[in-house]
């Protein structure tokens, strides 16, 4: 087979066996006349999100220093705890920020609130519920029609859930939930598995079927510079692993909802088994930006309120279900389970950015990283307080996002502490007042090239970012 740069645009298959597979970005096709311009500047945007809150035992509290959530001290001169020290490797690109909530859910039971983290509307506690563009939607309408996908919604338990038991932070333009995806195997299949005529079946790709596959590479491989043909292979490699964590994953995720007895269900789920499924959503969503499938992303790891399947993710650190570590704080080394949950979190947002940063861009300066902005956070902070919200954002140098910082808009004192008993955290007088999250979306979404003066309400740009 002879391969011309002619017919190797953006959109190349391998093909084989009756299927095909998406190829990633080369600089032997960018540099193509006229292609340069359409990676020069290529932006993409992820945001992940964890339900619960985090740990924040009050500064007189023994597990202060090692398990609270938010980092010591502020600006350049700040130290994480051991919830967040596995950031310490990719620190120049990370920034952690305090004392933002949307104002119009801050009295609201932080239960409730995942719905409007990406949008800020006023869901409400109950009764009539309305929802407005997510964030991430309005930035894959700027950006959608460049790629295959125009975003990839996904999270851990599928689908949309309810009006405020969400499944998915994404919403359209109407305010609807836009149904996320949940099986690494059917968004495998989406992103990279194209059926033709004579192909009577979707592909499980194996190490054999991609075997197949592997002539077609051997030719393309021949017209390509040494980077991409490094790059060819690396990119196979990369199919070929997360097939396997994909199948390892399946076992987990098919597992039903939980009726009764739970701790039945823990025979037939591995420990590693939680750990291998994140794993292989965050290759998944490295996967579809490598082959720019997509350049925009939302993950919600979570329900709140310890509904679903995705309960079972602190299984991968030892414990039984992850909504009650948040309740279990004033038991012996409550606070550090909580955070040995909350580390384990990290460390998997850390391997995906650092992944991101070791890949070099193609067509553009820098690394992966550089062009893609990641968020992180929570809709609740104390226990079920919807205030405060916990955030941390990593990437995006390449538009103008300074790192390496603890932007600590809460002050030396926030709410925090156990719950206990009676009144809750978010049912009490507001003792601080945050800024409106809606002014870090408007930056954010104007570094991401959408002309915006506006989200949510929100006019006014966050300065220090």
């Amino acid at each position: 087979m002879s391969t011309s740069f002619g017919s190797l645009d953006r959109r190349r298959f391998l093909r084989g066996t009756g299927i095909a597979l998406a190829l990633p970005w080369f600089e032997s096709v960018v540099n193509l006349a006229g292609a340069k311009e359409l990676t020069a500047d290529r932006k993409r945007f992820a945001c992940f999100y964890m339900p619960d809150g985090v740990p924040m035992p009050l500064a007189k509290d023994p597990s202060y220093e090692d398990w609270a959530w938010f980092p010591h001290g502020s600006g350049t001169d700040f130290r994480f705890t051991k919830c967040l020290d596995p950031l310490e490797v990719i620190r120049d690109e990370v920034t952690v920020l305090s004392g933002l909530s949307h104002p119009a859910v801050r009295s609201i039971h932080g239960h409730s609130n995942a719905d409007q983290f990406l949008t800020g509307a006023a869901t409400g506690p109950s009764g009539d519920y309305r929802n407005t563009v997510s964030m991430d939607q309005v930035f894959a309408a700027h950006v959608g029609h460049q790629t295959r996908f125009s975003s990839l919604v996904l999270s851990t338990d599928g689908g949309t859930g309810t009006p405020r038991g969400a499944h998915t932070l994404s919403f359209d333009r109407h305010g609807r939930a836009i149904p996320a995806e949940h099986k690494p195997k059917r968004i495998f299949d989406m992103l990279f598995v194209k059926n033709d005529q004579h192909a009577a079946r979707r592909l499980a790709l194996s190490q054999s079927a991609l075997d197949d596959l592997m002539a077609d590479a051997r030719s393309l491989r021949a017209t390509l510079s040494a980077n991409d043909q490094r790059s060819l292979d690396e990119y196979l490699q990369s199919v070929r692993d997360t097939e396997v964590n994909v199948e390892k994953a399946k076992r987990w995720i098919n597992i039903p909802l939980p009726q009764v007895d739970v701790d039945h269900l823990q025979l037939d789920i591995t420990p590693e088994d939680p750990q291998v499924f994140l794993q292989t959503m965050f290759e998944l969503i490295y996967l579809a930006f490598k082959t720019d499938s997509t350049r925009s992303v939302t993950y919600q790891l979570g329900r709140e309120n310890g509904v679903g399947i995705s309960d079972y993710l602190a299984r991968a650190v030892g414990f039984n279900l992850t909504h009650q570590l948040s309740h279990n704080t004033k038991q012996p080394d409550g606070w550090k389970n909580f955070g040995i949950y909350c580390r384990f979190l990290s460390e998997e947002f850390r391997n995906f950015a650092n992944r991101l940063r070791e890949t070099p861009e193609v067509g553009a300066p820098g690394n992966m990283l550089d062009n893609t902005l990641l968020m992180f956070g929570s809709a609740s902070s104390a226990f079920h307080l919807s205030r405060n919200y916990p955030l941390i954002l990593a990437g995006g140098k390449n538009m103008g996002f300074k790192h390496g910082q603890y932007l600590n808009y809460a002050g030396a004192n926030p709410q925090g502490g156990p719950w206990e008993g009676g009144q809750e955290p978010w049912q009490k007088e507001v003792a601080h007042e945050d800024i409106p999250l809606g002014n870090l979306f408007v930056t954010m979404l104007q570094r991401l090239g959408v002309q915006t003066d506006q989200f949510a309400g929100c006019t006014e740009p966050l300065a220090g970012v």
